[in-house]
């Protein structure tokens, strides 16, 4: 009983720390990169590590609390957000807030799933890094599209972009920016999850 009251208090410190470091990366300068298109954001860095090492809830907790950083952007801290949300207000919030619980959560399941039969955890920590970055920006794009492709915003930029398909439209939007968020996920969350994995087994020893 106490073995499993000290695992559960030892998540919820854990939560509790990712928790604090999404939070300072938000309010900070550390959490997103600013560029003239879509902002790099390295905030799925901690989600998707929590994701790893605490598991698919916990994972989606994360991803809430990065969607509603996200969305309280949108009010002054980031231009195109606050664009967005003098469209749609709700459709902002579901923009925001949907595809970081998404992300969260299902890079944990990934992870989950891997570890079963991959013994050294090496091929899961790496596949589940990199599928956190892609899928924030798969369903934030899916949803943004859904909401906002045929509003005179978006029709602008796209034509800016030189394109009216939506496909071109995503890839040109996310561009480097994903590439670059991608990578910065792939390599340093496979390494803190790792490291963190390391030192946990080392305690319970």
């Amino acid at each position: 009983m106490n073995t499993v009251t000290n695992s559960r208090t030892m998540n919820m410190v854990q939560l509790a720390l990712f928790t604090a470091i999404i939070l300072l990366m938000a309010f900070t300068p550390i959490g997103y990169i600013k560029t003239p298109g879509l902002e790099i954001t390295l905030i799925v860095v901690p989600v998707t590590v929590g994701a790893i090492v605490l598991g698919p809830v916990s994972g989606a907790i994360l991803g809430g609390v990065f969607g509603i950083t996200s969305f309280i952007q949108c009010f002054g801290l980031s231009a195109f957000g606050a664009m967005l949300l003098g469209i749609n207000p709700l459709g902002t919030l579901i923009v925001c807030i949907i595809p970081r619980v998404l992300m969260g959560w299902l890079s944990g399941l990934i992870f989950v799933g891997l570890k079963k039969w991959d013994k050294t955890r090496t091929v899961s920590y790496a596949v589940a890094s990199l599928a956190g970055p892609l899928l924030n920006t798969v369903f934030f794009m899916a949803t943004l599209v859904v909401f906002f492709y045929k509003t005179e915003f978006i029709q602008g930029i796209a034509t800016s972009l030189g394109t009216n398909n939506v496909f071109a439209f995503i890839g040109a939007f996310v561009g480097f920016n994903g590439l670059i968020e991608a990578g910065v996920c792939f390599i340093l969350g496979t390494a803190i999850s790792k490291a963190l994995d390391v030192i946990a087994k080392k305690t319970r020893n």
